[in-house]
C-alpha cells in the first residue's frame, strides 16, 4: 500500500515536517488537502498576508465549522466532540473582532513585555532549582526533568494556585493536550481534562471575584464583573492559560536544546558566551524548529490567491514550520545559525492574534538555554531515536535524553 501524500499524520511527516511542507511550499504553496478537506499555506509572504487580513479569515473555527473532526474520532465519541466544541468556542483565541479586541484588551496589561520581563528573576530561580536537582546525576530527560515542570511552576504562580497542586495541573495539561492530536480515541482523555480543569478552577474564580489578588484569575474575574467575559469564558480562559503556556514552552525548550546539540559548532558558540548570545539563540531556536507547527482559520469570504479560489467556509491551515524556512524570507533557511539577525520568524504568529505569551516564552527559553550552556557545556544527546507526538498543531518530542 502506498503512502497517501495528503496524510498529515503519516509517521514520516510527524518525524520531519520540514521536507514534506517544504516540498509543498516550493511546488504548491496553496495546496488543497483532499483527505482533510482543507487548504495548506506554506510560504512566508502568504502567511503574513493571511494573518493581516483577519477580516477575510475567521479565527472562530470551532463555532463556525460544523463538519466532523479530522482525523476521524471513534463514532461513539461524537457527543464528546460537541462538548469540546462548546468549551473551545469560548477561548480568547477563537474570537474575531470586535469581541477579540475587547477580551484581549481586558487581559493585555497582564501580558505586556514589561510585565512579563519582571518575571525573569522568578524564572531564573525556578530553572536553577530544577537543574540543581539533576546536576549530580550526570544526565536527564530534558522533557521530564526541565521542560515539563518549568512552565507548570510559572503558570501556577501566575494563576495564584498552591505549589502542592503543581503535579495535578501537570496531569491535567497532559490530558488537555489531546486537543490537536490524531488518535481516534482522543476525545475521552481530552474531555476528562476539560471537566477536571473546569472543576478545579471554578471555586478559585468564585473566590477571586469576591477577593481579587495579583494573579491572572483575578484579572479574568474582574473582566467578568465589567461584563466582558461570562463566567464560562473565565473558566475556559483560565484553562487555556494552563495548556497554551505549558505545551508551547515545553516544546521550545526541547526543540531548542535538540537543535543546539545537533549543531555542536553553534552549541560551542553559545557556551563561550551564554549571556551575550542567549537572546539570539532563542530566536533561532524558535525559527528553526518552532513549538507550534500550524494554526487554523476558516475563510469568511471567497478569496482568490495563486490563481485558486478559497471559498467562504473552507478550512485553512498555515504552517509556520514551512514559512520559517522559506528561502524568499531567510538566507540559507535550513542552516541553524545563532548569529542570524534580523530574524523575523512567525513562530508567534503575526497581526491581531500575535501570541499574548510571546515575551514570557522568550524569557523562559532564554533562561533555560543560558543556564544549560553555563552549567553543562559538555552536554550531549544519548540517543538518535527521537519520537514526536502525532499532532498537527504542535511539534512535541516524547522525550529528550542527554548526559554531561
Amino acid at each position: 500500500m502506498t503512502h497517501d501524500p495528503d496524510d498529515l499524520f503519516a509517521p514520516a511527516v510527524i518525524a520531519d515536517p520540514y521536507e514534506y511542507f517544504g516540498r509543498l511550499r516550493e511546488t504548491d504553496p496553496l495546496h488543497w488537502n483532499e483527505r482533510s478537506q482543507l487548504w495548506i499555506i506554506t510560504r512566508y509572504e502568504d502567511l503574513v498576508w493571511l494573518v493581516r487580513h483577519h477580516e477575510l479569515f475567521s479565527s472562530a473555527v470551532i463555532g463556525s465549522d460544523q463538519r466532523p473532526p479530522y482525523p476521524p474520532i471513534d463514532p461513539e465519541d461524537r457527543g464528546l466532540f460537541d462538548e469540546v466544541r462548546h468549551f473551545r468556542s469560548d477561548q480568547l483565541v477563537e474570537q474575531d473582532r470586535p469581541a477579540h479586541t475587547t477580551m484581549r484588551g481586558a487581559v493585555h496589561e497582564y501580558f505586556t513585555p514589561t510585565a512579563m520581563e519582571s518575571w525573569r528573576p522568578f524564572v531564573r530561580q525556578a530553572v536553577a532549582e530544577l537543574l540543581d536537582g539533576v546536576a549530580p546525576k550526570g544526565g536527564m530527560d530534558v522533557l521530564q526533568s526541565l521542560a515539563a515542570p518549568l512552565p507548570v511552576r510559572i503558570i501556577t504562580h501566575m494563576m495564584g494556585v498552591p505549589n502542592e497542586d503543581r503535579e495535578l495541573l501537570r496531569q491535567l495539561a497532559d490530558k488537555l493536550l489531546y486537543i490537536n492530536r490524531g488518535e481516534p480515541y482522543r476525545m475521552k482523555p481530552l474531555m476528562e481534562g476539560i471537566r477536571e480543569m473546569m472543576a478545579y478552577v471554578e471555586p478559585k474564580v468564585g473566590r477571586r471575584a469576591e477577593h481579587p489578588e495579583n494573579d491572572f484569575i483575578s484579572v479574568l474575574a474582574a473582566a467578568e464583573k465589567e461584563g466582558i467575559f461570562t463566567r464560562h469564558q473565565v473558566l475556559v480562559n483560565s484553562a487555556l492559560l494552563l495548556f497554551a503556556g505549558h505545551e508551547t514552552t515545553m516544546n521550545l525548550i526541547c526543540n531548542g536544546t535538540l537543535a543546539l546539540l545537533r549543531h555542536p559548532d553553534q552549541w560551542a558558540k553559545l557556551c563561550a558566551d551564554p549571556e551575550g548570545l542567549t537572546r539570539l539563540a532563542t530566536e533561532e531556536c524558535l525559527r528553526f524548529d518552532p513549538p507550534v507547527k500550524s494554526t487554523q482559520r476558516i475563510a469568511a469570504a471567497d478569496v482568490e490567491r495563486h490563481g485558486k479560489l478559497i471559498r467562504k467556509g473552507d478550512r485553512i491551515r498555515w504552517f509556520m514550520a514551512a514559512a520559517n524556512r522559506d528561502p524568499r524570507a531567510f538566507a540559507e533557511p535550513d542552516r541553524f545559525d545563532l548569529s542570524r539577525s534580523p530574524n523575523p520568524h512567525v513562530s508567534f504568529g503575526s497581526g491581531v492574534h500575535y501570541c499574548l505569551g510571546a515575551t514570557l516564552a522568550r524569557v523562559e527559553g532564554q533562561e533555560v538555554f543560558r543556564a544549560l550552556a553555563e552549567r553543562f557545556p559538555t552536554m550531549r544527546l544519548t540517543t538518535d531515536r527521537l519520537e514526536y507526538q502525532p499532532s498537527i498543531q504542535f511539534r512535541s518530542l516524547k522525550s529528550l535524553p542527554v548526559s554531561w
